[in-house]
């Protein structure tokens, strides 16, 4: 049988195996006795929901989204961490160490401890929970017109997933706290497009159980509520970026503009792929115009990840950053939203809550600014390795026993391509490419091959060691 768990995995990047007695003794008393890091006010009235992959257990947001008069009323509730823990404490230094949780199929690697993650710090439903309340209200188009960001004793009403609440919309019998995304996430991504920000509909592998012990590969759907759904948390975390921008002091998620050459250079490979680039259209709006589900639109898509390199983390105190806005959002951006899973959020959100109060922002705060952005920026290269890896493994086990087998695939990218003159010409060399089924993202030689085009390959080696897979054209 295919082998059954990523041990090996965990061995191979050091992933920690448990927490430091020190940080889970104090993460029991917290438990038991949380801080009172500022007045709480009573929103358990509010009819607030999760939506979250099924099973999940830490859950960092909950919400509620009201249709009013001229606009929209967003409540926005995220998992209060900086009550469980103690600034410089055994457990700050443990998640300083982190950085973010680590998923892995077979379990994730914590950024929190689970009585804290899964448990005491979680919105899950019918509990209690201590949270900070964002409240946004919009006007008409979606465009925030009044932030109010507070601590907050919540409780959840409901737990849902993505897929019971989008055949909820389809049927009409979609749950009351949310029935407005349907207005508010469309007018929210058609603002995205105005203010130029990129989206990719590349599919994305995701292993899961087989039922049988062994794993599987599928595509991870993305359906409307998970994108309405990440609208509220991009509008809460532009929000946050524009009051730390404010104050001049906070830590922002940074992406600088592309260069122009580069945006002449996915032109080119629209022209080549048959694409229509009408003149002054800008990148977002020939994107957002592709059917996600033709094969010259995904290797589009493919190559415009080209234009999304050099993601950072901005720290800044006293002066405004040089670059304080993330070209594939179109604007300012800090991460607030998901503080159980992410070191950051609670640092940024804790000067909002600072600033928005009119207070001083916290010492320990503004202390930790300026070690935060390589904290997370090697936290994530480690968390995107790890998953890489864990997919590579799952195709080598999946794929082990079809060697010699032919399959259908579509041309991603080929090395090289749009980089002279004579772009509808076949190049040498590697080229991406995207088996229909099972989804397996591989390389295989280039010869005769174009971005965009449909192919039959033929699977000639499968390496355990070196977690690889090879095809060549059939």
């Amino acid at each position: 049988m295919p082998g059954t768990d990523f041990s090996a995995i965990r061995e191979e990047f050091d992933l920690p195996t448990d927490f430091p007695a020190a940080a889970l003794s104090e993460a029991d008393e917290a438990r038991r006795s949380p801080q009172q890091p500022g007045g709480l006010t009573d929103a358990t009235d509010l009819p607030l929901v999760t939506i979250d992959p099924p099973g999940a257990r830490d859950l960092d947001q909950a919400l509620a989204v009201e249709r009013r008069r001229g606009g929209f009323r967003v409540y926005y509730a995220i998992a209060d961490l900086a009550a469980f823990v103690r600034p410089e404490g055994a457990l700050d230094r443990e998640a300083g160490n982190r950085g973010q949780t680590v998923y892995l199929p077979d379990g994730a690697v914590p950024l929190h401890p689970p009585t804290l993650s899964e448990s005491a710090a979680s919105l899950l439903p019918g509990q209690h929970r201590r949270a900070v309340l964002w409240t946004i209200d919009t006007d008409s188009h979606g465009e925030p017109v009044g932030v109010d960001v507070r601590r907050a004793l919540v409780r959840s009403t409901a737990q849902f997933d993505y897929a019971s609440v989008e055949r909820s919309f389809a049927t009409g019998t979609a749950p009351e706290p949310v029935q407005a995304l349907a207005e508010l996430g469309p007018l929210r991504r058609e603002l995205a497009v105005q203010r130029g920000a990129i989206e990719l509909q590349l599919p994305e592998q995701e292993v899961v159980p087989d039922g049988d012990g062994s794993w599987a590969i599928t595509l991870r759907p993305r359906g409307d509520v998970d994108a309405w759904n990440a609208e509220i948390s991009l509008m809460t975390g532009m929000c946050a970026a524009q009051i730390m921008l404010e104050a001049r002091v906070g830590i922002l998620r940074t992406l600088p503009d592309a260069e122009p050459q580069a945006i002449r250079w996915l032109q080119r490979s629209a022209k080549a792929l048959g694409i229509g680039w009408p003149d002054g259209a800008d990148t977002a709006k020939v994107l957002a115009g592709l059917d996600p589900d033709r094969p010259e639109s995904l290797a589009l898509f493919s190559d415009t990840t080209r234009l999304l390199r050099g993601a950072g983390y901005t720290a800044f105190d006293g002066e405004p950053p040089e670059v304080g806005s993330h070209a594939g959002i179109g604007g300012p951006y800090a991460h607030v939203t998901a503080p159980i899973r992410r070191l950051v959020d609670r640092y940024a959100t804790e000067v909002c809550l600072a600033v928005t109060a009119g207070r001083d922002v916290p010492e320990w705060v503004r202390a930790a600014l300026t070690r935060l952005p390589g904290v997370m920026s090697a936290s994530d290269t480690l968390s995107g390795r790890v998953e890489r890896a864990c997919i590579d493994l799952a195709e080598v086990w999946l794929l082990a026993p079809r060697v010699g087998e032919t399959f259908e695939a579509v041309v991603l990218r080929v090395d090289g391509n749009h980089d002279g003159d004579n772009d509808d010409e076949a190049r040498t060399g590697k080229a991406e490419i995207l088996i229909d089924d099972p989804p397996v993202l591989a390389k295989c030689p280039a010869t005769g091959m174009t971005e965009g085009q449909r192919v039959t390959v033929r699977l000639i080696s499968v390496d355990a060691d070196r977690r690889t897979v090879s095809f060549e054209r059939a």
